[in-house]
């Protein structure tokens, strides 16, 4: 299709395709920052924050699952919300620029993290969105810190699920070694049963070299650590110990979650009780919101705030890229 194209050896579209969320998200009012939590473990975390704090404007905490780090898994919703929030999107510890030298792999860890980052930031309330494993975290934080948290939304996060799941078959996979070998792929063939999984109808055809391309930029660090972040979500966790949170909660799922199966979205709606309220997303797997994305907006405009929402989004990355080539040809 393209015959004279010829990439360089250091050329990596994965590399490319992160610039421009980059570039996106500083365009969006935000500025990248690295911050040293002062804990003793040298915990130093990223995070995306306002270039200019509104202290008339609420604030909006968007916190990422595994995978890529924060930018492609809100890449495509930022627009929606920084005109009417101080958003904030963190990259988890042992996730994009974040690490530390302490043992802790538990989401209470995690929690504790962003909590302590936010206040460095000055940040005393936030509504939060958490995806997957970013909604455990965030759980954990409303738990942790409720006068800091208002409103949640739970993005197929398996937060109800128990130890004993993985046994009586509610997954797709049998053991904690498989399921680290999926969420974490360290081959093209992985990757491809990663997106399986995670989408409702996963893109095919897409070429090895992509697949490789994009493990060795965004799968290739951290891998010991996060396989004992999955190690201690299943670690003697039962529902009956996980504490009841009060605070207005949106719990959002794809139909056809494969990874954290519809089940437990069920589970989570009967232990918040009155306090949540749960949406399911026809024709989605567990990447509902990149399958489904101007409906997981819907919803989190609809209940995050309902007051104002007059300006139309800013045009996204994507949109750029396509004018520049739209004047080219």
């Amino acid at each position: 299709m393209f015959p004279r194209l010829k990439l360089p050896k250091c050329f990596s579209f994965t590399a490319s395709i992160d610039w421009f969320y980059r570039h996106y998200f500083v365009n969006a009012g935000l500025r990248s920052v690295i911050t040293n939590l002062g804990d003793g473990d040298d915990t130093n975390m990223h995070c995306w924050v306002p270039k200019i704090h509104k202290p008339f404007k609420p604030n909006l905490l968007l916190i990422h699952g595994f995978g890529a780090n924060a930018m492609w898994q809100y890449g495509e919703h930022i627009r929606h919300f920084t005109s009417h929030f101080n958003v904030y999107v963190p990259d988890l510890v042992f996730f994009g620029d974040s690490y530390t030298s302490s043992q802790e792999r538990t989401d209470l860890f995690q929690a504790t993290c962003v909590i302590k980052l936010m206040q460095t930031h000055r940040v005393e309330k936030t509504s939060i969105v958490g995806i997957s494993y970013g909604g455990f975290v965030g759980y954990s934080m409303a738990v942790q810190c409720p006068e800091m948290v208002e409103r949640l939304v739970l993005c197929c996060a398996g937060v109800c699920l128990e130890n004993k799941d993985l046994e009586d078959g509610l997954f797709n996979v049998t053991n904690l070694e498989e399921a680290s070998s999926i969420l974490l792929p360290q081959t093209s063939q992985k990757l491809k049963e990663l997106m399986r999984y995670s989408f409702f109808k996963p893109a095919k055809a897409i070429p090895s070299f992509f697949l490789t391309d994009f493990i060795n930029v965004m799968c290739t660090n951290y891998v010991e650590e996060k396989r004992e972040l999955i190690a201690a979500i299943l670690a003697n966790r039962k529902l009956s110990n996980l504490p009841k949170i009060t605070q207005p909660t949106l719990i959002i799922w794809g139909e056809q979650d494969q990874i954290f199966p519809l089940e437990l979205g069920y589970r989570l709606k009967r232990h918040i009780g009155k306090h949540g309220q749960l949406v399911i997303i026809k024709k989605a797997g567990h990447a509902v919101n990149l399958e489904q994305h101007k409906e997981f907006v819907k919803h989190l405009k609809s209940f995050l705030c309902d007051l104002f929402w007059s300006p139309p989004p800013s045009p996204t990355w994507k949109d750029h890229i396509h004018g520049h080539i739209n004047k080219v040809y």
